[in-house]
């Protein structure tokens, strides 16, 4: 039985049930197998007031210290971060943090063979830091900024690179992923794509769709947006598109810092009774939306994996999406939908020829089952098994040493 801590900032809690639910996800088919179990920690940025005033901020202060999700135990420590000016220092403010929250754990009789940690900077880096520290070695996903944005910067950069060498394993969750780790100085041998899966069981066609469109007042040929309300995912890019899109409505789930700047684009473009912006919605309401759809769009810049494009194909729904990384590894056949340039007029395009092929749903439903976790799944195995193996020892011998 591997014995892990999964470590990362990007995981679900009370306050935000669909933060990084990706990770979540991966870790519950992984622990299904019975051949691993892990606590995870997943440190929450230290916030002095819960008051409403302050948003997301103020949100934070609600987080759970402990709690238990699917089974799993998780624990939220505080770090602190500094706002704008605290890149630099992120990683070292996560591991004072959490090191001496580990020193507790393992104090209360925890053992660890190996740190499975997500996204490569801040959290890979302190990941490293506390894997030298327990003696135990350290596995690090990389899951798209990571590895596109963050390393232009100088300081950043640096560390990230440590972090590739450091760590014992490295995982991307796409092969566009792993050319751009080895471009940053990455080993390839060191490097395992294991790409994210579908929940097929959650995930699927409704049982009436026609009743599904009703409840959402839906009448015409409908696009979906899904994801947070930021610049690079390109919701404004779908709206724009709407213009060349005279039949169709678009509905928008999600929030963000973009939700005004997206409901003014609306209103300038004449657009308000085809544009719906529903804001964040629960993760289990999601499959009635993709089902609803008849076409979901992503427009985004940047991305390492795209689950919402599997997601919405295992609903039924055809995809436009654009021809960033890990997009073309996901629609590769036309039951799965078009890939398509970044911009407004492309994506218009991309929608008439879905349309105008009209996939079979349950074509487009039977293509995203090839994507189950049962790859992934046995992907990790063996690469865990390999670092605990490899040379670091377990945390029995090695924690023991060191305390």
């Amino acid at each position: 039985m591997l014995r892990l801590l999964t470590f990362s900032t990007l995981f679900p809690n009370a306050e935000q049930p669909n933060h990084g639910i990706f990770v979540e996800n991966r870790l519950r088919h992984l622990l299904a197998s019975g051949e691993a179990q892990s606590e995870v920690v997943a440190p929450v940025p230290f916030f002095p007031s819960g008051s409403a005033v302050f948003g997301e901020w103020g949100r934070l202060a609600h987080v759970p210290r402990h709690e238990v999700r699917h089974g799993i135990e998780v624990h939220h420590p505080r770090y602190p971060v500094i706002p704008r000016v605290g890149m630099s220092l992120a990683p070292t403010l996560l591991y004072r943090a959490t090191g001496r929250f580990l020193d507790r754990l393992l104090a209360w009789g925890a053992r660890i063979d190996a740190i499975d940690a997500h996204y490569l900077y801040p959290d890979g880096v302190a990941a490293v830091w506390l894997g030298r520290r327990l003696g135990v070695p350290v596995v690090i996903t990389a899951r798209g900024t990571d590895v596109n944005l963050i390393p232009r910067y100088r300081v950043p950069r640096r560390l990230i690179r440590g972090a590739m060498a450091g760590a014992a394993g490295l995982i991307a969750v796409s092969a566009a992923l792993k050319a751009a780790m080895v471009g940053l100085g990455a080993p390839a041998e060191k490097v395992t794509v294991l790409r994210n899966g579908v929940e097929t069981a959650v995930f699927r066609p409704p049982a009436d769709r026609a009743a599904a469109r009703a409840a959402l007042g839906l009448t015409r040929p409908t696009l979906i947006s899904v994801g947070h309300l930021i610049e690079r995912k390109g919701h404004h890019l779908v709206i724009e598109a709407l213009r060349d899109l005279p039949e169709w409505e678009l509905i928008v789930a999600g929030d963000g810092p973009e939700r005004a700047r997206l409901a003014g684009l609306t209103r300038t473009l004449g657009l308000g009774e085809r544009v719906r912006l529903l804001g964040a919605r629960p993760h289990a309401e999601l499959p009635a939306l993709y089902g609803a759809a008849d076409v979901l769009v992503l427009a985004s810049s940047r991305e390492g994996w795209a689950n919402v494009l599997l997601e919405s194909m295992a609903c039924g729904t055809p995809v436009v999406a654009t021809n960033i990384w890990g997009n073309p590894e996901v629609v590769q056949e036309p039951a799965a939908g078009v890939i398509v340039e970044r911009g407004a007029g492309a994506i218009a395009e991309g929608v008439r020829r879905v349309a105008a092929g009209t996939p079979d749903r349950a074509a487009t439903r039977a293509y995203a089952e090839r994507f189950s976790w049962d790859e992934t799944t046995a992907g990790q195995l063996t690469l865990f098994r390999r670092v605990v193996e490899g040379g670091c020892g377990s945390s029995a011998s090695g924690l023991q040493r060191r305390r």
